[in-house]
């Protein structure tokens, strides 16, 4: 249901069922109606299962949704001023920039909760609060018409959900296809999602969250440089 009310007016110069590329300038991507309500379903499930993928390690999720609550807080910032928007060459979106109010919340929460969840953790997100955060991402890019821009804010979340796919099904193929004992031996990851395929290799639970947080800020610089980069 709340698909359908995105079509809604008004959207200022944007059609309802249409999105933005990032790195171009006034560059539309127009979908049906029925396909744009599956478009936009499809983006928050998968936004949410990602980062609840990514809720595997001390701090790893709560750390990235600080990270990349950032760019967000920015767009939705940048998209609510006419003035911005004509020097950027970027659609205006009317009540855009309340959505910064909501990232910085966003933000500003997932960094208390840091305060206590990191390595050794004394509390846990569980599925109630990383669900939850991945909806928030994906209705906010939905809002602001930024779908794609989670593959670039969001990549280290769509990496470990990929993972996961690519390993679930690369195994049930070889499974069907050579026997379990040959799918068994010959994994794409040593185990998904990806985060515990660096631990097999060695590496220490901080030091994966530590560079995990690393591409995350450079995918959230990566994401504010398609502002003026279109």
């Amino acid at each position: 249901m709340g698909s359908f009310l995105l079509l809604r007016p008004p959207w200022g110069a944007l059609t309802a069922d249409a999105t933005t590329v990032p790195f171009f300038k006034y560059v539309l991507l127009p979908l049906p109606s029925l396909i744009y309500v599956a478009f936009v379903t499809l983006v928050v499930t998968g936004t949410s299962n990602a980062v609840n993928l990514t809720d595997g390690l001390d701090g790893l999720a709560s750390g990235l949704t600080a990270i990349a609550a950032v760019p967000f807080a920015v767009f939705a910032y940048v998209y609510g001023r006419v003035d911005w928007t004509e020097y950027l060459f970027l659609y205006y979106l009317p009540g855009a920039g309340e959505l910064t109010i909501f990232c910085g919340s966003l933000m500003g929460a997932s960094l208390a909760f840091m305060w206590f969840n990191a390595h050794p953790a004394e509390v846990f997100m569980g599925d109630t609060g990383s669900l939850a955060i991945g909806g928030a991402f994906g209705t906010v890019a939905i809002l602001l018409k930024s779908e794609f821009l989670l593959l670039i804010v969001g990549a280290v979340f769509a990496a470990e959900a990929v993972s996961v796919m690519l390993q679930t099904g690369v195994y049930r193929w070889r499974k069907r296809r050579h026997g379990q004992a040959y799918a068994d031996q010959h994994r794409v990851f040593r185990m998904a999602p990806l985060h515990h395929h660096f631990e097999k290799l060695g590496w220490a639970e901080p030091k994966v969250v530590m560079r995990f947080y690393v591409i995350g800020i450079l995918c959230a610089l990566i994401a504010l440089s398609t502002l003026k980069i279109r």
